[in-house]
């Protein structure tokens, strides 16, 4: 019966209440849920878990005559979180004034007198029009997740783009301007604080202020391995990780995949991919992200969400993965394609209001929030171009800020085609990020230019600068230049720790047995192709180093 719109009786005599309840069952029955409740305070609990659940409320059918809380109290108590639903008093011959005041102050829809039989006459033709009214003005809600943060909420603008990035239908409600968001708000006990993230699901489960973790393994994704041990571990779920797991379980090895964040890394946040060989149209990040991830699945790569590697542990002639909590895996070889992450703006400002107005990344989750308004995007490569591009068909304007001379020094050509070709974008050149300015949220960035300062009131700023490594973790594990790229192949020397009499394979690390693929590689190509070209390699050379074992 889930998802029936409901019909709510209300009475504290018992025997009434179950009449009233048999007689819309018989003539309702089918097309809505009809629930009793035998006081205003029951009904009240009732009405909060309908509007957490997101059930809608067809009827009220309400005694007046109840102690501790009349029918019209609790009408008007219910009417906030259910206003659309229709408003019948059962009264007594006595209770007309008390009805007819009811009408004025409460926009009560009908009252019957009791008792109402037969129900043929004195009770369907009035439930009847009620309810046909309400059916041509109901709009059926999103029935799944939904996620209630305020708009500045940096919490929420990182559940938004878990949940985005991972492909989870949701739906999200504002409780200081969405009326439903308001509603959903005041459902709660306590209500929800605009400034914390609740997630309420169909189910009528609640999770305030969750973990990404938490909220990974609520809606289903894998946060813990069905194995202790496995013949290849991959760590980061970018295009070259996803390669590998697919050629890994393809192969016949027991592959499992491990990712802090979503599938596609920071591929799978590009609005536009095109120049991705055998998709003449382009397709996005998350097409790609998420075919890659059915493929994988579908050969038998088990996938582990939420989850971040500490640290590797060498216990020969095994690997073992150390997990954030201290969970550990075993197995015989390891892939690293942890990718990259954007740098940090280090200015006034940007750390305050992370999240608030300034994103790293982020632009196809926030792109729609920027309708009609200004924006800014600062970098000058692929992925500050395609954000650019995806933001113009949103923002007012684009101002695309960058720090040298020449936009196609960085980015591809076709790109520079396309945004040269877009009236609502434009280029700042020669420009350094000084200042960002808000109280609570992104107001305004100002950057330094050799003809002086230039403010830019803007709304929201997308910051696509630097790439770093993540391979912190790895510190200590293996070798890595000065800035913290794997060293790999060739470039391990005897120096490095490399102590086998055999030369490292070309994508080998120097602890033998865990293997770089992607952006995070020294000297890689920094191109998706590239980094899916790698994750098949490396499971090429796994097989050879698994046969030398």
């Amino acid at each position: 019966m889930a998802g029936k719109p409901a019909i709510l009786a209300v009475d504290d005599d018992e025997p009434v209440l179950r009449a009233v309840e048999r007689d819309l069952r018989a003539r309702y029955g089918a097309d809505y849920r009809v629930i009793g409740a035998g006081s205003g305070t029951d009904a009240l609990e009732v009405v909060r878990e309908l509007t957490q659940r997101g059930d809608p409320v067809a009827l009220f059918l309400v005694d007046q005559r109840m102690p501790v809380m009349t029918g019209t109290e609790l009408l008007a108590e219910a009417i906030p979180l259910q206003p659309d639903a229709k408003r019948v008093l059962l009264t007594a011959y006595a209770d007309t004034d008390v009805a007819i005041r009811a009408i004025n102050e409460i926009r009560l829809d009908q009252y019957l007198l009791k008792p109402w039989d037969p129900p043929e006459e004195r009770l369907y033709p009035v439930v009847d029009d009620l309810l046909a009214d309400w059916t041509a003005a109901f709009r059926p809600p999103f029935e799944g997740l939904r996620l209630l943060s305020g708009r500045w909420s940096p919490r929420g603008h990182e559940l938004r783009d878990f949940l985005t990035r991972n492909q989870v239908p949701y739906a999200w409600l504002d409780p200081q301007t969405d009326e439903e968001g308001r509603r959903l708000a005041a459902s709660l006990d306590p209500p929800a604080d605009p400034a914390q993230a609740v997630v309420a699901f169909a189910d009528g489960r609640v999770l305030r202020a969750p973990s990404t973790r938490d909220l990974a393994e609520a809606v289903g994704l894998s946060v813990s391995a069905a194995l202790p041990f496995y013949d290849l571990v991959i760590v980061g779920g970018g295009p070259a990780g996803l390669a590998a797991a697919v050629y890994g379980a393809s192969e016949g090895l027991r592959s499992l995949l491990i990712e802090r964040e979503a599938p596609g890394g920071q591929a799978g946040t590009t609005s536009r991919i095109e120049n991705y060989l055998g998709f003449p149209s382009g397709l996005t990040g998350a097409d790609l992200a998420r075919r890659a991830l059915a493929q994988a699945r579908r050969l038998g790569a088990e996938i582990l969400s939420s989850r971040e590697v500490a640290t590797i542990r060498r216990a020969d002639p095994y690997r073992t993965i150390v997990l954030d909590d201290g969970s550990e895996i075993s197995c015989q070889a390891i892939v690293v394609a942890t990718g990259v992450s954007y740098r940090q703006l280090d200015i006034p400002g940007a750390a305050e209001l992370a999240g608030a107005g300034v994103y790293y990344g982020a632009a196809t989750t926030e792109a729609v929030l920027y309708r009609n308004l200004e924006v800014a995007v600062i970098g000058a490569g692929n992925s500050a171009g395609q954000a650019a591009v995806h933001l113009s068909r949103f923002a007012s304007r684009v101002h695309l800020v960058i720090r040298g001379s020449d936009l196609g020094a960085g980015m591809s050509a076709y790109l520079v085609d396309q945004l040269n070709g877009l009236e609502n974008v434009e280029l700042h050149t020669a420009c350094e990020t000084t200042t960002m300015r808000g109280t609570e949220h992104l107001e305004a960035v100002t950057f330094a230019t050799p003809d002086g300062e230039l403010d830019l009131p803007v709304s929201a700023a997308f910051v696509f600068i630097g790439q770093q490594p993540r391979t912190a973790w790895l510190e200590g594990v293996v070798a890595r230049d000065d800035q913290g790229f794997i060293l790999t192949g060739p470039t391990v020397s005897d120096g490095h720790g490399w102590n086998l009499d055999r030369e490292p394979f070309l994508l080998e690390s120097s602890l033998p047995g865990l293997f770089a693929a992607g952006d995070v590689r020294h000297d890689s190509v920094k191109r998706i192709a590239s980094a899916v070209g790698e994750g098949a390699m490396a499971v090429r050379f796994i097989h050879a180093y698994l046969a030398g074992l």
